[in-house]
């Protein structure tokens, strides 16, 4: 289910699935394209969390009005590429993101009209 609650898949949403969100806004889409599936292996979900840390990071420069959110969301990747980095080193290889999220990336909860 896409960020807006319609039921769509990812190849539904156009080109760029590389292109860096410009804005603290734009992230909460950008990241869901580029989601793997909840059955990954724990390598594809740390490659994840620290592309999504590392684009926050570029939104942090650029997106000035956000700065401090998206400061706290590079925290929080950082934090959850920091666990899955713990899982892959005691074996464990499947089964989720293995971040103590709720399956979201986090940034829908930042409110996109400010």
């Amino acid at each position: 289910m896409s960020p807006g609650g319609v039921e769509t898949s990812r190849e539904d949403h156009g080109a760029e699935p590389d292109r860096v969100p410009r804005s603290l806004a734009e992230a909460p889409l950008a990241l869901w394209r580029i989601r793997p599936r909840l059955a990954a292996p724990r390598r594809e979900w740390l490659a994840y969390h620290e592309r999504a840390a590392a684009w926050y990071a570029e939104i942090a420069k650029i997106d000035r009005g956000h700065h401090h959110e998206a400061l706290f969301m590079v925290g929080q990747e950082r934090e959850c590429a920091r666990e899955i980095a713990a899982q892959i080193r005691a074996g464990v290889s499947r089964g989720g993101e293995g971040c103590e999220e709720d399956g979201d990336t986090g940034a829908a909860d930042v409110d996109a009209g400010s």
